[in-house]
């Protein structure tokens, strides 16, 4: 399966023209729909129902922040492929040419009995049929020393937006020879080759600017998304710079200490320069004060990403317990599509579709020297699984893996304007 700016646009173009049947709007007041968060479920979700919907539902979008940066291809951002205004995106399109109602201000509630949306900055948003893409948030504690007060010293980075400058100025300022560090999370958590392309990114950054630098990895888990890829791609590029500890050998057993700089590795203190701390990860907070959570995620219905507490909220993205797809940009695009389907069919008589659903997960190791992961995937009773796969091989040529960064390029065009229109 191929992606370039052309093909992604050219599906979602006949999908659309699919969506936009001639449809029978209800004699009442415009359905309302309300979208929470605004990266690449709850974007696309809005922008999607509102054109779609031909004006015949209300939407409003509710996202905090002015400016959306892109947690994906933030990776690139640290190894200098990519500008840190590269990966900035603003709503103001999604108001002026698709009538969403753009709301910027933290989600701090949900009455589903009342079927409202209590607002941080004071009043509430009513709604019809609710929809939640906030992302993830990070389980407390699950890194013995570290605690959202420590993000300044030891960044997550895991958010787009400044925690990944901030972990960028710490590489730079790094002393020659020092070590970088890095706490992996536990599955599930987003972006499952997110971390390892991270480790690719600092090391090739490191490569030119500190090259006796060193890179530690501790990982709780036996085996990460392209590992084989990945690890072939670190000796051809950083011999001798990347160490990985795995559960075998204390990587599971990992605290912290950000005042004195130090990561303990199974009894074992490590003096550190850098230390980025991806923690355990679960739904956005939101999420749970919807009360549709089920432990650390919201289960939903593979048909139409409804939760399977309460029907009447969809679950996008990060945040679902949806069933085979991983947790990336790609997949919460995917399934903001046919959430939007769905919704459009439920609240104005026009026609379902089947749920069909795809995902694709780029990787750049070094200059030019790209990899991929992908699938498709149809809706059961059990949830989304997964109809075929294909991986890039070890043994691929040049251009072929230049070929696939070259794609990866087209996708982010493709889906920041599948976002923003």
């Amino acid at each position: 399966m191929s992606f370039n700016r052309r093909t992604f646009l050219g599906t979602a173009a006949a999908l659309s023209a699919t969506l936009a049947a001639p449809m029978i709007a209800r004699a009442q007041a415009r359905p309302r729909v309300v979208v929470v968060g605004g990266g690449a479920g709850g974007a696309t979700a809005a922008r999607y129902i509102a054109r779609d919907s031909q004006g015949a539902i209300d939407v409003t979008l509710i996202e905090p922040t002015r400016a959306y940066y892109t947690c994906f291809f933030s990776n690139l951002y640290l190894g200098g492929f990519y500008e840190f205004d590269d990966l900035g995106h603003t709503y103001g399109n999604l108001a002026s040419s698709y009538g969403i109602n753009v709301v910027h201000d933290w989600a701090t509630g949900v009455d589903r009995d009342a079927k409202t949306v209590s607002l941080a900055g004071g009043g509430s948003v009513p709604y019809d049929r609710l929809v939640l893409s906030p992302g993830i948030d990070f389980i407390e504690d699950s890194v013995p020393g570290w605690s959202l007060a420590a993000q300044n010293k030891m960044p997550h980075s895991y958010k787009g937006g400044s925690q990944t400058q901030l972990l960028k100025a710490q590489i730079e300022a790094m002393p020659e020879g020092g070590t970088f560090a890095m706490v992996a999370p536990p599955n599930p958590y987003r972006c499952p080759p997110g971390p390892y392309e991270r480790i690719s990114m600092v090391a090739h950054m490191l490569k030119n600017i500190n090259p006796t630098a060193k890179i530690l990895v501790a990982d709780p888990k036996e085996n990460f998304s392209k590992q084989g890829l990945f690890e072939d791609g670190w000796e051809r590029h950083y011999p001798g710079m990347i160490t990985r500890i795995g559960p075998d050998f204390g990587g599971g057993n990992v605290e912290v200490d950000p005042e004195a700089m130090t990561i303990t590795i199974d009894g074992m203190v490590e003096n550190v320069d850098v230390c980025n701390v991806i923690p355990a990860q679960r739904a956005g907070t939101i999420a749970f004060a919807a009360g549709i959570t089920d432990g650390n995620w919201a289960p939903v219905s593979a048909y139409d990403l409804s939760s399977r507490i309460d029907p009447e909220i969809h679950v996008l993205g990060d945040s679902a317990e949806q069933g085979a797809m991983p947790k990336s940009g790609f997949s919460a695009n995917s399934q903001a599509k046919v959430c939007a389907n769905a919704i459009i069919a439920a609240l104005t008589d026009a026609r379902a579709f089947p749920p069909r659903f795809a995902n694709t997960c780029w990787s750049l190791i070094d200059t030019d020297d790209g990899v991929k992961v992908g699938a498709t995937y149809e809706a059961s009773d059990e949830g989304i699984v997964s109809t075929s796969s294909f991986i890039s091989q070890v043994d691929e040529t040049a251009e072929v893996r230049a070929e696939t960064y070259r794609e990866s390029l087209g996708w982010y065009d493709a889906i920041v304007d599948d976002m923003f229109g």
